[in-house]
């Protein structure tokens, strides 16, 4: 089994009067890594937000194939405050069960999210709250969350950003694994060796797209993304 593939059709968005996207086009593979590359402010994030169904925008967005558990997601580390009196299990069992937070999650879901938690290096975190967490701790217990129930379809934004060098070598073996296994993989991604080493595709976007090809091109298009 595979992941769906992920088709954008002459996607548009327009924020404030200002132009995000135009007429974006592409196609990510099913049960491939695709890899988004451009610069800040070029619209990556908000593509991924429309693929999400979080932003108004023109054109389609679709999936083909069976998506056959919820995608995780793994948003840019998020400015929570600290002194919110969430534990990392508190957030773990908001983020995944489909039931009330107040019910607490089920005996399947805190045994899916300890297993998650503990191939992120963090079983040990559980009890702590969240906003006492480095910036890396909690990049790891957000990419725990997403593969929380298993997805066949994961979405990163950024995962490795600020975190470690240790921390980046367990996220590319996690993503490594989903990849063997067939899920489709959307990774926002500004370190372009990173890119060149793991991803079969990429796409360059500025607004629009510059380029889509394979990730072993990309060194053709650096001039467009300076």
């Amino acid at each position: 089994m595979r992941g769906p593939a992920i088709v954008f059709d002459n996607v548009s968005l327009q924020l404030g009067g200002t132009q995000v996207l135009d007429k974006v086009s592409l196609r990510v593979e099913a049960g491939t890594l695709h890899c988004l590359v451009g610069p800040n402010g070029g619209g990556k994030t908000s593509l991924v937000r429309v693929l999400l169904g979080q932003m108004p925008h023109a054109g389609e967005v679709r999936l083909e194939g069976a998506l056959t558990a919820p995608l995780g997601y793994v948003p840019q580390l998020p400015d929570l405050d600290r002194n919110v009196p969430m534990t990392v299990n508190d957030l773990m069992a908001l983020l995944g069960q489909r039931r009330p937070a107040f019910l607490g999650a089920s005996r399947a879901a805190k045994a899916a999210n300890a297993q998650a938690l503990a191939r992120t290096g963090m079983a040990a975190m559980g009890a702590k709250p969240f906003g006492s967490l480095s910036g890396g701790q909690r990049q790891r217990v957000l990419l725990a969350q997403a593969i929380s129930p298993a997805p066949w379809l994961l979405i990163l934004d950024e995962p490795t950003a600020g975190i470690d060098e240790a921390g980046v070598r367990l996220v590319e073996t996690l993503v490594g694994e989903l990849l063997g296994r067939g899920v489709t993989i959307l990774w926002i991604n500004h370190d372009l060796e990173q890119v060149r080493r793991l991803a079969q595709s990429v796409t360059v976007i500025n607004q629009r797209v510059l380029f889509h090809g394979p990730a072993d091109q990309i060194d053709r298009w650096l001039e467009v993304i300076r």
